[in-house]
């Protein structure tokens, strides 16, 4: 399932979503790719959305979920990239 957290986040300008799937990275990008949704905005384990695109995320199917609820779900789903594996990673590519 596709999910997305209010428009809570600011950044760059905007205020910006969290796209996640709760089964694979896979779905993911399938539904991104089907709505333009550019790879660049990729974080690991999510899409940033910006909030002027959240009304059309939802009515292409992505299921809206609090922010902590997202969480949760990416968490139960084995998806999650921590903060301590997103170091380790930046520390490899350095």
């Amino acid at each position: 399932m596709i999910l997305i957290d209010p428009a809570t986040w600011p950044g760059w300008g905007r205020t910006w979503s969290h796209l996640v799937s709760d089964s694979s990275i896979e779905e993911l990008h399938d539904f991104a790719g089907r709505l333009g949704i550019p790879r660049r905005l990729f974080d690991e384990d999510h899409y940033d959305v910006p909030v002027e695109r959240y009304d059309e995320v939802v009515a292409a199917g992505a299921v809206e979920v609090s922010g902590r609820e997202l969480i949760r779900r990416l968490l139960a789903s084995g998806l999650r990239v921590t903060q301590a594996q997103r170091a380790g990673r930046s520390h490899e590519r350095g």
